[in-house]
């Protein structure tokens, strides 16, 4: 492992811990409060794709005419990430988006969706991101978690949003979430069995393969240049910091 990768995880620990220690884990013990989490949670699945599509417009080229962007190994390694998340499949072999897959898992546990889908058509329509998150009907924190993404998308180079990509958003679940999920799986299984699927794929695919994906990519793109580390790190901590008030957001 690249020693700014070692130097990036120590750093961000502390954040990490926190975050994995967040009491909405210990809240969530019924299909209300799992409805409640989802309704929150699903800003984070949504604008984790925007982050990975200006990825993959940074570092691979999707202009005509075409040509060579960056390095091939930062290119594969974009590609196969977007492929997986915006193609992946459902229990049934259909293809589909973790995002769709996620509203599929709202959908049937009975989680309102009316928020979200509100954003995808002001969007659709044509509203800026910036009107669109200013007019949602939910908290604060919701809306700083999501401008806080936008301005990464926005404004930061590279090598930043690679960083907050791989360190700042991936979903940390604990043991006890999946167990929780194990017992209102046996509970209702034609309310939970989606989003059950979602949290196994999830752990499969963004926890393993593309997590080690993602390492290599923010290497490439920090290589040697110590103040690009440092910016990495920094970035990571602050999006640790805005998920833990994503879930202050659930626990009000």
């Amino acid at each position: 492992m690249h020693t700014g990768i070692q130097s990036l995880k120590s750093a961000i620990e502390p954040s990490r811990i926190q975050l994995l220690q967040h009491p909405v884990y210990h809240q969530i013990q019924t299909l209300s409060e799992l409805q409640k989490f989802a309704e929150v949670h699903v800003f984070a699945v949504w604008d984790f794709m925007s982050l990975l599509k200006s990825l993959q417009q940074k570092l691979t080229c999707v202009q005509t005419p075409w040509v060579p962007v960056g390095s091939a190994n930062t290119r594969y390694l974009i590609n196969e990430i977007v492929l997986g998340e915006e193609s992946d499949v459902d229990a049934f072999d259909n293809r589909i988006s973790h995002f769709e897959l996620y509203q599929q898992a709202m959908h049937q546990m009975g989680a309102s969706t009316t928020a979200i889908e509100g954003l995808m058509l002001a969007l659709q329509s044509g509203t800026s991101i910036e009107a669109a998150i200013q007019q949602l009907n939910c908290a604060d924190s919701v809306k700083k978690f999501l401008n806080f993404t936008f301005k990464i998308v926005n404004q930061a180079p590279a090598h930043v949003q690679a960083a907050v990509f791989t360190f700042g958003r991936e979903d940390l679940i604990p043991d006890m979430f999946t167990r929780l999920l194990e017992k209102l799986v046996a509970e209702a299984p034609e309310k939970v069995s989606i989003f059950k699927y979602y949290i196994e794929r999830h752990i499969e695919v963004d926890g393993g393969h593309h997590s080690h994906l993602a390492l290599e990519m923010v290497s490439e793109l920090c290589g040697e240049d110590d103040v690009k580390w440092k910016e990495a790190e920094q970035a990571s901590i602050e999006a640790l910091q805005i998920r833990a008030q994503l879930w202050d957001a659930v626990t009000a």
